[in-house]
Order: C-alpha cells, then sequence, then structure tokens
C-alpha cells in the first residue's frame, strides 16, 4: 500500500481519498478506523482490578464455560464482551480467528505445525499449544501465504 500526503495552504478540512482496483478486507479496516475516530480500548478484569489492554501484548483470546478470556505475557484477564466484540477491536493485520472459541495473535505464534491432516498445531510464545479447527485452516493457509 502506497501513502501519499499532500500538503495545500488552500485546504480548510483534511480529505482522504483510497485508490484501489478494487475494495478489499484491509480498505474496509482502514475507512472503519478512520470513521471511528477515537480507538476503542479493551478492558481486562483481574480480580478487582479492571485494566486497559495494551493489544500487542495479548497472545489469545479465548472463550471457555461461558467466558471470555485474553491471556497476555504477564497474566490472565476476565473479559466482559462477547468473541465477535473483542475481534472487531483487535486489528486484522496482527490478529485472526482460528476457532469459534479463539483469537490469535500472529505476532505472538511460534510455530504453525502443518504435520497433522486437516488441522494446523499452533505453538504460541507462551509455550500454549492450540490448534486451527477445519473450518479456518484455509484462512490462515491464506493469511501465511501457503
Amino acid at each position: 500500500m502506497q501513502i501519499e500526503i499532500k500538503i495545500d495552504s488552500n485546504c480548510k478540512e483534511p480529505r482522504i481519498i483510497v485508490m484501489t482496483d478494487k475494495v478489499t478486507e484491509e480498505i474496509n479496516e482502514l475507512v472503519k478506523q478512520l470513521s471511528e475516530g477515537t480507538p476503542q480500548v479493551i478492558a481486562g478484569f483481574l480480580e478487582d482490578m479492571v485494566e486497559i489492554l495494551n493489544p500487542e501484548e495479548i497472545i489469545n483470546v479465548y472463550a471457555s464455560s461461558g467466558k471470555v478470556y485474553a491471556k497476555t505475557v504477564n497474566d490472565e484477564y476476565l473479559l466482559r464482551m462477547r468473541l465477535y466484540e473483542i475481534e472487531e477491536r483487535l486489528s486484522k493485520r496482527s490478529f485472526v480467528r482460528i476457532s469459534n472459541s479463539e483469537i490469535i495473535n500472529l505476532k505472538k505464534v511460534k510455530s504453525f505445525d502443518l504435520s497433522f491432516v486437516g488441522t494446523i498445531c499452533v505453538t504460541l510464545s507462551n509455550g500454549t499449544v492450540t490448534y486451527v479447527s477445519r473450518r479456518y485452516v484455509s484462512k490462515i493457509k491464506q493469511v501465511l501465504g501457503i
């Protein structure tokens, strides 16, 4: 993607023009981010404390027993949002859904093991091993370019 900025003293209000041959998911995400203005935060509960989570520190987000949790390098937080709401707030460039109950941070993946038939074994930076469900295998392969 190329980015070009033009300075014009006659321009009264900033204007963004996107030139493309087709509208992609990346373009839609960019438009969404620009139109929202303020970034949406993810609040995590740890005992009696609420912390604003830095998405770069999140290793994975998963649902278990009807609750949603986010694992970071240091702790595991309870989130009071649904998984799809978290997915909407996280960058599509860094985070990808691997099953109906889990989203992983691609920057925190140690390895992908493709030796399993019909699925992919994912080892995360904290040593957690998880699996891509059959439904999401093609999406992960597309993200990996294989």
